[in-house]
């Protein structure tokens, strides 16, 4: 939430807006006094990075009532505010839009009471209202993703990793409960991320006889030497009687029937603590620019408005339509129409749903008809968390789907030596959580080795071929098709799925691993930052990886809020470091003592970290002093995000399916798969799934530079400037469209 509000003071500031605080939520509007105060540009700094909210929030009986609201919108207008910024769930805006409803009635009632004059009344006519939704629960239809979602997905990932290491010495059943009174969204994901066991959630409660079917799952589990079993509870789980089940219920279910030692952890408001993720920070500070821009551009007929996150696009959507949406999934669920919840909830959550199904329980062999298909399954290029999580996904769905597994390991230069083994479903157990590629993985190209590769698809009869990898990986699936003419081996379905920390691969706007990575700048950032505060007016130079991609530094320096990021897509040159430095000379003469600055590894060969850090070091003499700091390989390693954990895991699902879908075209009839289409790589756009032939994608290519030739996240590169005071336009043409709600999220 404070990088929201950060937001919308600088964006309002630097509109030329007077911005207020408004302390305490509406109890603040209704006690009004020194509960709205006037922010400037100091009042939000140094907040990014601290959870919960600076200006507070409280629930206000006196708001629900007119005589509460008739006080409210009298302080308001003893001070001319008439633009209203709202930060909350579907409660808080669903107030927001009944007192804009009631405004003029009540300026009317004020003035019939001498509280104000006539003019006043026309003078403040009409009452603007842009919500953002700030929730951990992700229950909100319309958005993508609420503000503090992610995060809470962070604190609830800690918990599960710390729990898992103590699986090493015992064993143990955990049950997890999660919050999400009437949403099962952070139930769902967490348990998608982790490989949980058993899930239980709200929307779709589990079928009769649960009881038994968990109990066989988990003594199969224990068969096959599996130390721990994890079983994640929503608070508000029911079953299909409406019925709740609780943590303790399921806890004396396994304890009678199984007899395993099981342990409860009720994680309760741990989850809306901490820091805040990176993807929170980004999200937020989106949507507090889009919001100051939709209460500029509203006139008196435009109707109250969400911001809202669709795909990686900043929308706005009727705040009423979505508030009604809300509460048809809610309707659905007390009607136990729990088909139509899960509908309700959007196209996202019931994939996670079906995803979740597909790799959580196996069917038994003689219940899945096989193929006769060898797939296999490679990891290329540099290590990305994220990577083990998308080779369990395609591992398992590959066996649902009756093919047989194959595993290779060490990049091509394993493939080349028949470093390959079937790999079956209880082999990939655990993997979600694990950093770096279990399976092995190198740069190499298959361009030297495409005899010997092409002798082992035939030893071992590979149908089809999945590589999970970065930049090498689609230089890698270039170099194989190309050479189809001369080796028939290559004529079968080959799919890549983008997993870089450089977030470099054309086709897709993410790749698996740039969100770990992201997170890992954000942290050190942050630490950095604090180190700082001992020490006044001190500036830091702090170099990304990416290559010559700047999404890292770029993206790290809006999370992080740093003053500046030189990236390898906006050149710079000697002016620009002069003008920064002139920047931070200023800003150290405020409050702000301490500044921060990114530098991509390869955005310029002359301008150098060194040199950068020796010109800042000069030109600041006397008014601050510099440190500079090289991240390196820590931006490859740790545990992946819940982010790259889901995404990888869905993602490779969907390359499965794909897979499967063009060895069911050929079967039978013998085909030779020699079309572009054949071989493709799969990613994101915007908000859609897209398989797009890689013979097309080189279009789109900077193969000097290994960067696609369009990158979206550049149009947030003044975004950055603008909340670190530079003077910068901000195009708001991808903005300023009010459209209409649709029953998805991604």
């Amino acid at each position: 939430m404070n990088a929201a509000v950060r937001a919308v003071v600088r964006m309002g500031i630097y509109v030329g807006a007077k911005v207020y605080f408004i302390y305490e939520g509406y109890q603040g509007m209704v006690d009004g006094g020194a509960n709205i105060a006037e922010a400037d540009w100091e009042s939000v700094s140094s907040i990014l990075q601290v959870g919960g909210t600076i200006i507070g929030s409280a629930r206000c009986q006196a708001f629900r009532t007119r005589e509460g609201r008739l006080k409210a919108a009298c302080n308001l207008l003893q001070r001319g505010i008439t633009n209203l910024c709202v930060i909350g769930g579907d409660g808080s805006l669903t107030g927001a839009n009944l007192f804009r409803k009631e405004w003029s009635g009540l300026l009317e009632e004020l003035a019939k009471n001498g509280q104000i004059d006539k003019e006043a009344v026309q003078k403040y006519a009409y009452l603007n209202v842009v919500g953002m939704v700030g929730s951990i629960d992700n229950d909100f239809c319309g958005t993508d993703m609420t503000i503090g979602t992610d995060s809470a997905l962070h604190r609830i990932i800690e918990v599960i990793d710390a729990i898992m290491t103590t699986a090493q010495s015992h064993q143990r059943t955990f049950v997890l409960e999660v919050m999400g009174r009437h949403c099962g969204y952070l139930a769902l994901v967490s348990a998608l991320a982790c490989g949980a066991d058993w899930v239980f959630l709200p929307e779709s409660p589990p079928e009769e006889g649960w009881e038994e079917q968990m109990c066989v799952k988990l003594s199969e589990n224990r068969a096959r030497k599996k130390r721990l079993n994890i079983i994640i509870v929503a608070e508000g789980a029911i079953d299909t009687q409406n019925k709740p089940i609780t943590s303790e219920k399921i806890k004396e279910l396994v304890v009678t029937q199984l007899g395993y030692d099981t342990r409860v952890t009720i994680l309760g408001h741990v989850q809306r603590g901490g820091t805040p993720s990176a993807f929170d920070r980004i999200l937020a500070s989106r949507m507090g620019v889009e919001a100051v821009i939709a209460l500029l551009e509203a006139t008196p007929d435009t109707p109250a408005c969400v911001v809202s996150l669709n795909g990686n696009h900043a929308v706005r959507l009727p705040l009423m339509e979505c508030v009604q949406m809300t509460q048809d999934v809610q309707k659905a669920m007390d009607e136990r129409r729990f088909q139509d919840a899960v509908r309700l909830r959007g196209r996202s959550f019931a994939g996670n749903l079906n995803t979740y199904k597909r790799l959580a329980i196996k069917l038994p062999d003689d219940q899945i008809p096989k193929t006769n298909c060898n797939v296999a399954v490679i990891n290329v290029g540099a290590p990305a968390a994220g990577m083990n999580a998308a080779v369990r996904s395609a591992v398992r769905v590959g066996i649902a789907d009756g093919h047989r597994m194959l595993a290779i390991y060490d990049g091509f230069d394993g493939f080349a030596k028949g470093q390959i083994k079937e790999i079956g479903w209880t082999d990939v157990g655990g993997w979600t959580g694990q950093g770096g590629s279990i399976l092995g993985t190198k740069r190499v190209l298959p361009g030297k080795y495409l005899e010997e590769i092409a002798t082992q698809m035939r030893a071992h009869s590979i149908n089809a071929l999945l590589i999970i990898g970065g930049f090498e990986a689609y230089l890698g699936l270039l170099e194989l098709s190309a050479a189809r003419e001369k080796h028939e081996e290559f004529c079968v379905p080959m799919i890549m799925v983008p997993a870089t920390v450089s977030n470099n691969v054309p086709g897709s706007d993410f790749s698996i691993g740039a969100d770990t990575a992201l997170n890992t700048i954000t942290d050190t950032c942050d630490r950095i930052k604090q180190s700082a505060s001992g020490t006044k007016r001190r500036v830091f130079i702090i170099e990304t990886m990416g290559g010559y991609c700047g999404y890292l530094a770029n993206m790290g320096g809006l999370a992080a809020g740093a003053d500046a990021a030189y990236i390898f897509e906006e050149p710079f040159d000697i002016r620009d470091l002069q003008s920064n430095v002139e920047h931070l000379t200023e800003k150290m003469k405020t409050t702000i003592q301490r500044g921060l600055v990114l530098r991509n590894e390869s955005c310029s060969e002359n301008y150098t970290t060194d040199f950068i850090y020796q010109l800042y070091s000069e030109e600041g003499k006397g008014v601050f002093d510099c440190r500079k700091n090289v991240l390196g390989h820590m931006q490859q390693g740790g545990a992946p995000s819940p982010f790259d954990r889901n995404f990888g895991t869905k993602i490779s699902a969907r390359a499965m399916e794909w897979i499967t879908a063009k060895l069911k075209e050929a079967r039978g009839r013998g085909k030779k798969f020699t079309t572009d289409d054949s071989v493709c790589v799969l990613g994101i756009s915007k908000r859609n799934v897209i398989f797009q032939p890689v013979a097309e994608l080189k279009q789109q290519t900077d193969f000097e530079h290994r960067i696609p030739k369009e990158q979206w996240w550049l149009k947030l590169r003044p975004l950055m400037k603008i909340l670190a005071k530079y003077k910068a336009s901000y195009d708001v043409s991808d903005s300023g469209q009010l459209e209409h709600v649709q029953p998805w999220s991604i």
